[in-house]
């Protein structure tokens, strides 16, 4: 049971007052309970730390600091009229415990949106103007929120009956007041804010200001009003490097709303319009006539324009960076780790943490599958005509794909073997198979399912993506009833087996078969090779990072230890720091197709072999 969870949930008294009614949800820090306070005859919402894995309990002292932040920075806010009411802050068995006002019939904007589609722009703004109202009561105080997205704006029930009319902005859990000097407490493990909704200095490791939250303010209506954010892809990286790198899509159902948005996301702060312009901006959607600089009401506007409209439309992979080209003999393999370096140029995108890199990229984005319904395949092969393949796929085939147009991962691509797994420098290996009674059966639940069975191989790797091959109508027989679950590069070749088709003893071509724990052998500075951990072993892999998008595979060699033992430093993994340090590899290929992975490792200090008494 994990670690300061309710031993029976329902029915339990928190500090001798408060009993469980039910769980109301659940976010990054704990759950949040509907408690009835026995003291004062109410209900109110009680915030709980939970530490999901036993990993986290290295992390109990920043969790519970930050709890206590919330509650200091939300209490300080108390009796705004579009802020969440925090009464008090208690300990219980040993951890804090948050009571905040219960808001009945509350909704968040994210849910709200998901099931009944977009509002009109003039309810959006409405809403934006709320929320401003609250981050500038805030900013006065010095306190930024850093985390403003659709999933912490409540709607509730206003005094007049409209049922969305009250505006409220929750979760203060990692806001800061950087003028105080106080502690940032932040994990070395997750990414401070949500991506796709962090400002670009952030991402690059500015510090926070009311310009940060107002272009997160911006991200948020414009997913409002569009039914997704502006820089949605596939994986949280992708949508960190486009908040730095890319435009946000062009806005189709904003109408006046359309200009806020796009001053708001101006990725330069000093550019980006500024609170009062988006308050006189926003204010003259809302009340055309109204004073430009009126400070928005609870009552402002009537109930909601939540229309029949369907949900935004889906979101569309990310058009990937041109594929890179294959690792010769000649081109240097991976580097050895050189230590000491300190970099001498802050180019490390510092919100791309460990954690992010290793688990959210490596394959909690989206999933692809072929689309059988434009390819019936009449010709009988297995996966259709578009794949091409003449026979049926095998366990840890690897293979070669061929998009058409120029962008990965759209459309049905045509598939080639590479008998060898490495002379050809493949895209990807089958990696599992599901069987189905019908064609029909593996279109509808080929690609879900295949997405369970490759999700372990996925979160061990930095940089792949899933993606079923499903048995065509006509070469279904041919394809023995099951659908081929493959897992590709998400930007480029693997440049070799994956997983368990490794063979111990294998020498890496490139990083990107490097996983997470792997074991390796370090022969030289250009030669690691694959062992096992209960052998041993110069370095385990710990996780990834990435470096700037100006940094050269030459300086990287120099400043990827130091980017590791920032970012992801083998005391989070329980290493004793006066025994391990924090080792990298990099590699040409990363750098050929633009991600700039780093492979993170710990050794030890004194150059000796790990012989399985690491945690």
């Amino acid at each position: 049971m994990p670690s300061g969870s309710p031993t029976s949930g329902v029915g339990r008294v928190v500090a001798g007052r408060y009993l469980l009614l039910n769980r109301l949800g659940s976010g990054g820090m704990g759950h949040v309970w509907l408690a009835h306070d026995q003291r004062l005859a109410c209900e109110v919402a009680l915030k709980e730390i939970v530490f999901r894995d036993p990993a986290e309990a290295d992390e109990r002292e920043a969790r519970v600091a930050r709890a206590r932040a919330e509650a200091r920075h939300a209490a300080g806010l108390r009796g705004h009229p579009h802020v969440v009411t925090v009464h008090d802050v208690l300990e219980h068995e040993g951890l804090p415990w948050i009571v905040m006002e219960y808001v009945a019939g509350a909704v968040d904007l994210r849910d709200l949106i998901d099931r009944h589609g977009p509002p009109a722009p003039a309810e959006c703004a409405r809403i934006g103007l709320a929320v401003l109202d609250a981050l500038t009561a805030g900013h006065e105080r010095g306190v930024m929120h850093r985390d403003v997205k659709p999933a912490n704006i409540l709607l509730a029930p206003d005094r007049s009956g409209a049922p969305h009319g009250r505006v409220l902005l929750a979760d203060y859990g990692i806001s800061v007041q950087p003028d105080a000097g106080e502690t940032r407490y932040t994990l070395a493990s997750a990414l401070v804010g949500t991506a796709g909704y962090l400002a670009p200095e952030r991402v690059t490791g500015g510090a926070p200001t009311p310009a940060t939250d107002l272009f997160s303010l911006g991200c948020t209506l414009y997913h409002a009003v569009e039914g997704r954010g502006p820089f949605d892809r596939e994986s949280h990286l992708a949508q960190v490097t486009a908040v730095v790198m890319e435009e946000p899509r062009p806005a189709a159902r904003a109408g006046a709303l359309g200009p806020v948005v796009r001053a708001l996301l101006e990725k330069d702060p000093a550019r980006r319009m500024s609170a009062a312009e988006a308050e006189a901006a926003l204010s003259r959607i809302v009340m055309p006539e109204a004073d430009a600089y009126a400070r928005t009401r609870t009552d402002l506007g009537s109930q909601p324009h939540w229309g029949g409209a369907p949900p935004g439309t889906p979101i569309t992979p990310m058009t990937p960076i041109t594929p890179m080209t294959p690792m010769t003999p000649e081109s240097p393999p991976p580097s050895e780790p050189v230590s000491g370096q300190r970099r001498t140029r802050p180019r490390i995108l510092h919100a791309v943490l460990a954690g992010l890199l290793g688990l959210a990229l490596a394959g909690a984005g989206a999933w692809y599958a072929v689309d059988r319904e434009s390819d019936p395949g009449g010709s009988g092969r297995p996966y259709g005509d578009a794949v091409g393949l003449g026979d049926p796929l095998k366990a840890g085939d690897c293979v070669l794909a061929d998009w058409p147009g120029t962008s990965a991962f759209r459309g049905t691509p045509r598939l080639r073997l590479d008998p060898s797994c490495r002379e050809q420098a493949p895209d990807g290996q089958v990696m599992a198979f599901v069987a189905a009674a019908s064609a029909a059966e593996a279109r509808r639940e080929g690609p879900a399912a295949c997405e369970e069975r490759t999700e372990a191989i996925r979160e061990r790797l930095a940089d792949v993506r899933g993606y079923a091959v499903v048995p065509s109508e006509a070469g279904f027989e041919a394809a023995g009833g099951r659908t081929a679950c493959l897992v590709l590069g998400a930007h480029g070749p693997v440049f070799g087996p994956l997983g368990e088709h490794r063979k111990a003893g294998s020498a890496f071509a490139d990083t990107a078969t490097m996983q997470r724990r792997d074991c390796l052998d370090v022969r030289s500075r250009r030669d690691a090779r694959l062992v096992s951990c209960a052998d041993p072993h110069d370095e385990q892999v710990l996780g990834f990072t990435r470096l700037g998008a100006d940094a050269t595979l030459t300086e990287a060699r120099t400043e990827s230890d130091t980017a590791c033992a920032r970012e992801v430093p083998p005391r989070d993994y329980g290493f004793d720091p006066s025994v391990y340090t924090a080792g990298s590899w990099t590699s040409e290929g990363s750098w050929k197709n633009g991600t700039h992975f780093v492979v993170c490792t710990v050794r030890k200090q004194n150059g000796g072999t790990m012989e399985g008494d690491e945690p």
